[in-house]
């Protein structure tokens, strides 16, 4: 562990306040972080400056700031989502003095893997406890195959010991399983790779990587489930107006949906196909969810997403939105619990290896909730309470240093009839910046507590 970057320790503490609940109102949650690394990565690659706005400044997408600049990029301070970025081109990029630390950010670990592949120096990629239990052997092994060396812990985790000056050759790679983090680090080590690199996903899943290089001016074909490029080639610069976060957006869409007499706007949000699994199984809930004002901004569309009050049902989610909405299944988890009857999620055994085991975390914490949870291999079976304004009781719920389960039952605290008390929230801010102010600022109740001394 690099104890010389990683945070104190600190713990907090979330309490949720009933009865208090009346969102509405227009808001702009904070820039996406998928976009946000990548807008980092890809503008200290590009030759000349790139010039970022609505950057979300969480611990996350900082550290992978931090990153790039020990390896010798020169990058502003972050002020109001403003970033200027001077690349250094593909080859340009120096041996940081020290190993490379990205908290808990297991996108910064298998992004910058494929990137640190192609390079001609030693590199070490650290996380925290959390990122250092995740499986990091998805991308070693495609790395592998093209010719990468890398050294890890026990199991394929973290840290990654990644030996520069080897020669990297293209590969046409088919994903074991979906994920966006593995096409992304296999396409972006395809850069410093000679010939063409290919990549196949059984399922679709987020293409910020594919789009965000073509803005760049790099070109990649895309065919079906099949994203190719060419070694060698070149990145410019240019302007990137990062959307906000869906994926944060997803806890306003929750909280609105069950809570009483809500009407609430979210402002610029990020509609890329492959991230709206979320509005789509709302939808199917039968969420009053209308979008407004559609655009595309760099690359990208967003549009402002109104959401009101609304009687959610039970469904059986199907599988092709699973890959589409992975990220904020712990929210949809607790529209699901507020629906009347019965919600089936399968094909989601992903969420067993995010930053916690999902799928067990909130069945647990909705089972102390009074929520009749059960917890499959791939997913769950939730009986939801219906329309019931206030449906959950008290509650003593353990986050495991999980951002999206803390914020999940924050949101859940708006049908509780007594007051739900959430440890471990302090990654929060490694996704949502003042989510707990801006929660407040919608009319949620929560209250949230700093503890001094060792996390739990």
């Amino acid at each position: 562990m690099n104890t010389a970057t990683e945070p104190a320790p600190m713990a907090v503490t979330y309490i949720t306040q009933p009865g208090r609940a009346k969102i509405q109102g227009s808001i702009r949650v904070p820039g996406d972080k998928s976009i946000s690394h990548r807008s980092i990565m890809l503008g200290a690659l590009a030759d000349g400056t790139t010039e970022i706005t609505g950057f979300l400044q969480g611990e996350d997408s900082l550290n992978t700031l931090r990153c790039f600049r020990a390896m010798g990029v020169e990058i502003t301070e972050p002020v109001e989502g403003r970033v200027r970025v001077n690349g250094v081109g593909l080859h340009g990029l120096k041996a940081p003095a020290h190993p490379l630390y990205v908290g808990n950010s297991g996108t910064s670990m298998r992004l910058m893997a494929g990137i640190l592949a192609g390079q001609s120096f030693d590199t070490v990629l650290e996380g925290d406890e959390s990122l250092s239990r995740r499986p990091m052997k998805r991308v070693i092994d495609p790395l592998t195959q093209m010719g990468a060396v890398i050294e890890s812990a026990e199991g394929g985790r973290s840290p990654l010991t990644i030996r520069g000056g080897q020669r990297l050759r293209a590969i046409e790679y088919t994903l074991p399983m979906a994920s966006a983090q593995v096409k992304s680090c296999v396409l972006l080590a395809g850069l410093y790779a000679e010939g063409k690199t290919c990549v196949t996903e059984p399922a679709p899943t987020r293409d910020h990587t594919e789009r965000m290089l073509t803005g760049f001016g790099y070109p990649v074909a895309r065919d079906g489930s099949t994203a190719c490029l060419d070694g060698g080639g070149q990145l410019i610069a240019r302007q990137i107006d990062v959307p906000a976060d869906i994926s944060s957006a997803a806890f306003f869409m929750v909280a609105a949906s069950i809570a009483p007499e809500a009407d609430i706007t979210l402002e610029h949000v990020g509609m890329n196909p492959t991230r709206t699994g979320v509005i789509d199984i709302l939808k199917l809930m039968g969420a009053d969810i209308t979008l407004h004002n559609p655009r595309e901004v760099g690359g990208e569309p967003v549009a402002d997403v109104k959401i009101r009050s609304a009687k959610l049902r039970g469904i059986d989610i199907p599988e092709a939105l699973v890959p589409l909405a992975i990220d904020e299944f712990p929210a949809l988890f607790v529209a699901a619990a507020c629906a009347e009857g019965r919600t089936v999620l399968t094909g989601a055994e992903e969420l067993r290896v995010k930053e916690s085991d999902r799928i067990a975390v909130m069945a647990d914490g909705l089972n102390k909730l009074g929520v009749e949870a059960t917890a499959t291999p791939d997913g769950m079976i939730i009986q939801g309470k219906g329309a019931n304004s206030q449906s959950f009781g008290s509650a003593e719920i353990w986050s495991q240093g999980d951002h999206r389960i803390a914020m999940s039952f924050a949101v859940a605290g708006l049908r509780s009839v007594g007051t739900i008390t959430i440890h471990n929230c302090e990654f929060v801010e490694t996704s949502f910046p003042g989510f707990a102010d801006l929660f407040r600022h919608c009319g949620g109740g929560l209250v949230d507590q700093l503890v001094t001394g060792e996390r739990a």
